[in-house]
């Protein structure tokens, strides 16, 4: 299969799990708010589908909603592939993605980064470095 074909499964995946989820997943406990589908690969031969779920906040019941999320996973390949028609359904793996947490760490720790430490600024931006002329000579 082409890579061109595999990135718009992947993409139209995502999708459409992203849909399914609302439709599968009912429990009153659990918060669909907090779920994203981040990205799904599927091998070449479409056998599997490796998805990655990002849950924001409720870092006790990560476990949890991963494990809810791999019961319902054969409702959730059920109605994907009545969308979605393609030689067979992949099986999909549900797994962890901590990536959109790890990225706004490092960008709180960027922000937190205080200039009089001698961190961010260099000496000539601030507020109106653009407009001091510049020095002549040498």
């Amino acid at each position: 299969m082409s890579v061109d074909r595999l990135v718009r499964v992947n993409e139209l995946l995502k999708r459409e799990i992203g849909l399914s989820l609302y439709r599968v997943i009912t429990e009153g406990d659990f918060d669909l708010s907090a779920v994203t589908i981040t990205k799904v690969t599927v091998s070449k031969d479409l056998a599997a589908a490796r998805v990655l779920v990002s849950i924001r906040d409720h870092e006790e019941e990560r476990g949890q909603m991963l494990e809810s999320l791999m019961a319902h996973r054969g409702a959730i390949q059920k109605l994907v592939s009545s969308v979605v028609v393609l030689k067979r359904t992949p099986r999909l793996h549900f797994e962890l993605d901590t990536s959109i947490e790890e990225g706004d760490r490092v960008l709180r720790l960027l922000t937190d980064l205080d200039p009089a430490d001698g961190g961010a600024a260099p000496a000539d931006s601030g507020p109106g470095a653009a407009e001091r002329p510049a020095r002549e000579g040498g």
